[in-house]
């Protein structure tokens, strides 16, 4: 008996063991890559996947986004200014069998593709492009990680610039740059009030020159507003046209003592 309950033992084991290296469950966002004695049979998934014990051997590779961070890179602009980029990378697996049988190590090649990719770009953009154009940047760079990476069944949706770290000379320099340009625009916006109030000071007198009433309702007008204040003393000019009469007598008077 002892001998017959050990052969069921190792049987019940035997037959444990092709069932688990037979039946595998798959999840919706998983395929498994099935070779058998070696040779590519295709990918399956998902759900319950069969397989024939020791002749076949599965590969499993996930289809779902994958949310990769570029390391910081040491990147030299087209401009000669040395920078510290760093980026994100979203693609996913559309084709399981090429991501295993094309590539050793899908992920690690993405990276770093990304990485050589990243400093390449930047390396022919200015800075000023770098930090204006960021977009027009990060779709250069998705489309060409994307057409690279496509034999390895992989896509590439989009990348992302995150972070640019300047040198403190630079952000110096910058700053000083952005200051000028502010004085450069406020001296224009002053000199631009100034020529329209010339213009319209320039209106006003010819206005004034036909109608020389004008003068007068003016001087009332600032009589008026100054009387709206609580002052102790009121300035009341006197047009010199009154005073130059006496004015000329003067000087006649002058000009005979003279003689």
């Amino acid at each position: 008996m002892q001998p017959l309950s050990a052969f069921l033992i190792v049987l019940v084991f035997f037959a444990f063991f092709i069932l688990s290296s037979a039946i595998k469950i798959l999840k919706e966002y998983e395929r498994g890559v099935i070779f058998r004695l070696g040779r590519l049979i295709g990918a399956k998934g998902p759900g319950i996947i069969f397989l024939i014990p020791i002749v076949d051997r599965m590969v499993k590779i996930s289809l779902r986004t994958v949310v990769m961070d570029v390391p910081e890179q040491d990147v030299i602009t087209k401009d000669n200014v040395s920078l510290k980029v760093n980026a994100v990378v979203y693609f996913r697996v559309i084709q399981p069998d090429k991501a295993v049988v094309e590539v050793e190590n899908y992920l690690h090649a993405t990276s770093q593709l990304s990485q050589t990719t990243l400093r390449s770009v930047l390396g022919q953009s200015q800075l000023d492009e770098l930090l204006s154009e960021r977009e027009k940047i990060n779709t250069e760079l998705q489309t060409i990680i994307d057409h690279l990476a496509s034999p390895w069944g992989i896509k590439v949706s989009n990348v992302e610039v995150k972070h640019v770290d300047l040198p403190i000379e630079m952000k110096r320099a910058m700053a000083k740059q952005a200051e000028a340009e502010r004085e450069r625009r406020a001296k224009v916006i002053h000199a631009d009030g100034e020529f329209q109030a010339s213009q319209k000071l320039a209106d006003a007198a010819k206005v004034i020159g036909e109608h020389p009433v004008a003068v007068q309702l003016r001087f009332l007008q600032t009589l008026t507003e100054v009387a709206t204040e609580k002052n102790s003393t009121t300035i009341f000019p006197v047009p010199i046209d009154l005073l130059s009469p006496f004015i000329k007598k003067m000087k006649k008077e002058k000009d005979k003592d003279k003689e």
